[in-house]
């Protein structure tokens, strides 16, 4: 089936190779510390994925600090930091040019907790549990038999 020419298209496979590479890199130098701010060394930063857009241009990192504390701080503390890891992201990369860095809160961690939580509930395990009725015709009707 063809698809029409306005519909969003999901990340082609050089974004998401791209921003593969981006995510293990800006991982390794937090890792290691390898920016010069202590602020920023001091913290456990977990990039869970980098996005990047159609023209490669700008990447945003989606990071979650260690414990889910401090979000504010290590969001500042990135983007004070910004030029640095763009250069030490750059520096290994074979792109023609390092892609500007963008930092947001990871939040599928707690979107998972929530869901989790939810089907922690009582109502919802027994509305899961419940048998139902899939033969698409809503009820019970023209099963065994009438008068």
């Amino acid at each position: 089936m063809a698809r029409h020419p306005n519909e969003p298209r999901g990340p082609s496979q050089r974004q998401l190779r791209v921003g593969e590479a981006i995510r293990r890199k800006l991982s390794e130098i937090l890792m290691r510390g390898e920016v010069h701010d202590e602020e920023l060394n001091a913290l456990m930063i977990t990039v869970g994925e980098v996005t990047v857009s159609a023209d490669l241009k700008i990447a945003t990192a989606w990071v979650l600090p260690l414990g889910g504390e401090k979000k504010d701080e290590t969001i500042a503390a990135l983007k004070r930091c910004k030029g640095q890891l763009r250069h030490l992201v750059g520096k290994d990369m074979t792109l023609r040019h390092a892609p500007d860095l963008r930092f947001r809160i990871d939040e599928t961690f707690d979107r998972m907790d929530a869901t989790r939580a939810l089907f922690a509930d009582e109502r919802v395990a027994r509305d899961v549990a419940a048998p139902r009725d899939d033969d698409g015709d809503g009820g019970d009707a023209g099963e065994g038999g009438g008068e």
